[in-house]
């Protein structure tokens, strides 16, 4: 029998596979911007590295449920914001990078997203350091994050501008996903 559920997990992860789908941008910019537009039209999307055999030159892509493509394409063509490609996941060669990597120092937790590091002190929950990335507002960032706890820091999407600003607001998220209680 167990052997069986074995086949079976294995059957539903090929399932899973199927249903996603890749948007592939130009530029990181517009990967944002049509983030923004489907979480606005209600969307269920998420900001994914592409693996190496779609890469355009974008870090990003966007997952999103397959099924839904000629609607999904709709609401971008709207807002003027189309995709280079549609990739459909057919394998799971085809799986996302993950952006994510998270180092535990014992005393402090590093998440990294993309180039952006964030890093907080586990037992205050103060944010310790912000490095990383090359976009001018990074320092800004830092200034404004770095010695406040994780719950009173502002948000990096509402102080950044930058690629940098978007992947430490990954960064920061993720943070709070894995340190805050809901």
């Amino acid at each position: 029998m167990a052997f069986l559920d074995f086949l079976k997990k294995k059957h539903s992860q090929k399932e899973r596979t199927r249903d996603r789908g890749f948007l592939v941008f130009e530029n990181t910019s517009e990967v944002i911007r049509a983030e923004n537009v489907l979480r606005s039209e209600g969307w269920d999307v998420k900001v994914k590295g592409p693996p190496p055999e779609i890469r355009t030159g974008c870090d990003l892509v966007i997952e999103f449920p397959l099924i839904e493509e000629l609607n999904v394409r709709r609401v971008l063509e709207k807002a003027r914001v189309a995709p280079l490609k549609v990739v459909p996941v057919q394998s799971s060669l085809l799986e996302p990078v993950n952006l994510f990597q998270t180092k535990d120092f014992g005393e402090y937790l590093m998440i990294r997203a993309a180039n952006m590091k964030l890093t907080v002190e586990k037992k205050t929950m103060t944010i310790v350091n912000v490095s990383g990335g090359g976009c001018p507002d990074v320092p800004f960032l830092a200034q404004e994050m770095v010695a406040k706890p994780l719950s009173d820091a502002p948000a990096p999407k509402s102080i950044g501008h930058t690629l940098c600003g978007y992947a430490l607001q990954l960064a920061y998220e993720e943070m709070i996903h894995r340190c805050l209680p809901s």
